[in-house]
Formats: C-alpha cells, structure tokens, sequence
C-alpha cells in the first residue's frame, strides 16, 4: 500500500503536464510562383495538423481573402492570387492598346501578439490595376489563443460605451502630441467620434487603425493610435 500514494501523485503530475496548454508557434510561408503581374505573399502560418493550428490557419486565410477586391467566391489564397493573374492577362489582351504598368498584389502577415488568451495577427494588402493610386488596407485580427476563433470586440471588451470614450480621450491626446496640428474635426467631417474597423493588441496596450478612407483625407493615410494596458485594463474581460 506505501507505494500506492507516490505511483498516484505521480500519474496525477503527469495528466497535468500532458493536459497542459501548448500555444501555437508559427512559421512564414513564402509564394514564390512566377507571375506576369507583380503578386507577393509572405503570411503567418501555425504549424502542425492540430486543431487549434488548423483553426487558426483557416481563419488567417478567410480574413487575407476578405480584405481584398478581388476574391469573390474565392476560399483559398493560392486561387485568389492566379485569379489576380488569369485576370490581368486578361486585361492586357482585351486593351493591349492601352500602355498601364502592371497590376500589383502583395500581401503581408505579422505576428504582432500572443498571450495564452489572445493571438493578433496583423495583415497588409496592396492592389493595384491601374489609375492614380492602389488601395492599401491593415487588418487586424485577433484570434482566440486556445480554440484559434476569430474574436470580436465584444468578446474583449466588457463596456463598449465607456471605452468608446476612453479611445476618444485617448485619440484626443496623440493628436495633441503630433506636430501636424491636427484636430479631431480634421478627421470625422463633422460627426461624432468613433472608433475603428481595426483594433488589437500589441506588447502596450491596445492599438487602433483607420483605414484610409475610413476617416480623413485620402493625403493622410493610416491613422493610429495606442491606449496603453494600464489606461485600457478596466475594459478587458481578460488579464
């Protein structure tokens, strides 16, 4: 029987060990395939054939897709970016009288955090068929760390109102910080603040992007901003 109790503590220590939570790790996924258009893609990818790994992978892959103009009907990142091709060629042929440079499409992941509750992934893309400019866009996306979800800002945050005025206090401030002399109505025409599409984490506090276009003039670009961990706490249902 005395030997009993150690053979028990020690298959209880090893169940908690095995049942221990392993985050994901990631490695970066390059496509190098030739194209008559200028396409890159280097992204994010979590290793392994787990759950969580596939998850995650999937959702990374879903929102790539969902930020660019090009991906009707399109579920995979490899089709999107021949379908780019397949269709500047297409362009060439159908106005080959027309001297344009070659349409562009790069896209561009970064692990930016990673906690044992949240996994943000930041993602650029850029397109470009022709005209004055391309349209460049950052999305954020935050990943649920155990199961590989996509998180909305309800999921962590607990008191939208009350943040919604944190943020604009905090806005308010890193304009007052910029020596561009901005003011809050160089950026919302006239309506009341509000906050952006794209929100996630980083190593100090919560950062937030606005597209261009999505406040401001185009001559602006990104807009962004930080609220650092100890301001944001009180709103995060998570530590």
């Amino acid at each position: 029987m005395k030997h009993i109790i150690p053979f028990l503590i020690f298959v209880i220590l090893l169940n908690s060990c095995s049942s221990e939570f392993k985050p994901a790790t990631f490695d970066t996924i390059t496509v190098e395939e030739p194209f008559e258009a200028e396409i890159s893609a280097v992204y994010s990818k979590a290793t392994g054939n787990t759950d969580l790994s596939n998850s995650i992978n999937t959702n990374v892959e879903n929102a790539i897709i969902a930020t660019l103009n090009t991906s009707e009907n399109k579920t995979n990142l490899k089709t999107v970016l021949k379908a780019f091709n397949e269709e500047y060629l297409s362009f060439k042929t159908e106005y080959s009288e027309i001297d344009e440079p070659a349409w562009e499409l790069h896209i561009e992941t970064e692990l930016v955090y990673q906690s044992e509750a949240i996994i943000t992934i930041a993602i650029s893309t850029y397109e470009f068929k022709g005209g004055a400019h391309g349209n460049d866009k950052i999305k954020l996306l935050n990943l649920d760390a155990k199961s590989g979800k996509t998180l909305e800002i309800n999921d962590f945050i607990t008191d939208l109102t009350g943040f919604t005025a944190l943020a604009e206090t905090q806005f308010i401030q890193s304009l007052e910080e910029n020596e561009d002399q901005l003011t809050i109505e160089n950026f919302f025409f006239g309506e009341p603040f509000h906050l952006p599409e794209n929100i996630g984490f980083s190593e100090e506090g919560l950062v937030l992007i606005y597209n261009v276009y999505e406040v401001a003039s185009y001559d602006l670009g990104y807009t962004e901003f930080m609220i650092p961990f100890s301001e944001v706490q009180p709103y995060l249902k998570m530590n």
